[in-house]
């Protein structure tokens, strides 16, 4: 079982950055790691992941804005977001899949206005 910590969430202006941590509590070395988000009134939805072996996907909405990265032995994942838009907030969540089980962590909220 690992437990996810996400943190750098804020406010940001449009066109600002913000860099997320996602920090587990046991080794994520051989793990991939996904991000997703929630936005008020819609569904959580699926942002980018890094693989176990530092290979990334990302979701058309935030490709060549956001930057996924790892430093496995910090046990931390690191979401990379530059130009970001209003369209953008949300609560950012980190997870990780173990033996079938999804776990979460508990998310960090991310506002993009002026």
């Amino acid at each position: 079982q690992v437990q996810l910590l996400e943190s750098g969430g804020g406010l940001v202006q449009p066109g600002g950055s913000l860099r997320l941590s996602c920090t587990a509590s046991g080794s994520i070395f051989c793990r991939a790691i996904d991000w997703y988000r929630q936005s008020p009134g819609k569904q959580r939805e699926y942002v980018a992941r890094v693989t176990s072996g530092g290979s990334t996907n990302y979701a058309d909405s935030v490709k060549g804005r956001f930057t996924l990265s790892r430093d496995n032995a910090k046990n931390t994942v690191y979401l990379q977001m530059n130009n970001l838009k209003p369209e953008d907030t949300a609560v950012y969540f980190c997870k990780t899949r173990i033996m079938s089980s999804d776990y979460w962590g508990q998310g960090t909220q991310v506002t993009v206005s002026s």
